[in-house]
């Protein structure tokens, strides 16, 4: 049986190559853009995808290294720091950005292949006492990254441009948040469904049909498109990823 982790070390290389090309492909006026997300130019979603990668190489290079090396085990030293270093690393240049994120690319690559097969399943802090994560769920969360941010840089990517393997992926993990509403996502081009939620046996829950992909995207926080649509009528209200 593939595992999550498996699946999502062979979606990274080609996700990797695709922000690079779409980066490459920005000229000098376009960095500065909005991005799809409020508040965030592209070069702050490039900064971002840039310092996600050392963060995750940061944590799994501490997991494997001597305990004498002291070298954290956390990916950010805590949230507002995570915030300050973006800020600050989308004010450097196009090359700088350009050449951190491909850098940052390589040292996560090479900080997973360190990882022994046996110490997958550890667990780390994403900051000192924060929630802890799975060792074994970092190459998905990489390539979640890099496939929702692709998009956010406004580029020309969409989310209909995903392929089955990843959107079914994304749908995995966006299944295991939790959620204040019960639904069910049958998605018209899936033949899997996903639960939402606890549902109550004793009443239907809403069932949320569409694009799988677009359910994806929605399932993300972003404003639904209108290809969803829901039995109970309005779509379920979901939390920003």
């Amino acid at each position: 049986m593939t595992t999550e982790r498996e699946v999502a070390m062979s979606l990274l290389p080609g996700a990797a190559s695709r922000v690079v090309r779409a980066v490459d492909r920005l000229q000098d006026d376009e960095w500065s853009a909005p991005s799809l997300l409020p508040g965030w130019s592209r070069a702050h979603v490039v900064a971002h995808l840039a310092l996600n990668a050392e963060a995750l190489a940061r944590c799994l290079r501490g997991v494997v290294s001597d305990e004498a090396d002291h070298q954290p085990r956390t990916m950010y030293d805590s949230d507002e720091q995570r915030d300050h270093d973006i800020a600050n690393l989308a004010g450097a240049s196009a090359g700088d950005l350009r050449d951190r994120l491909l850098a940052g690319t390589t040292i996560f690559e090479e900080a997973v292949d360190a990882i022994p097969e046996v110490r997958w399943e550890e667990r780390i802090e994403r900051t000192p006492g924060g929630r802890t994560m799975r060792l074994g769920s970092l190459p998905g969360m990489r390539v979640r990254e890099l496939e929702i941010h692709e998009v956010d840089l406004d580029a020309g990517y969409t989310a209909s441009d995903w392929s089955q393997a990843f959107t079914e992926l994304l749908l995995d993990a966006m299944s295991k948040r939790v959620s204040s509403s019960a639904f069910e996502l049958r998605p018209l081009d899936s033949t899997r469904t996903w639960v939402f939620g606890s549902a109550d046996a004793e009443y239907p829950v809403p069932v949320v049909t569409g694009p799988a992909a677009d359910a994806g995207w929605w399932l993300t926080g972003r404003p639904p498109p209108d290809t969803l649509h829901c039995s109970h009528g309005e779509l379920p209200t979901i939390e920003g990823w």
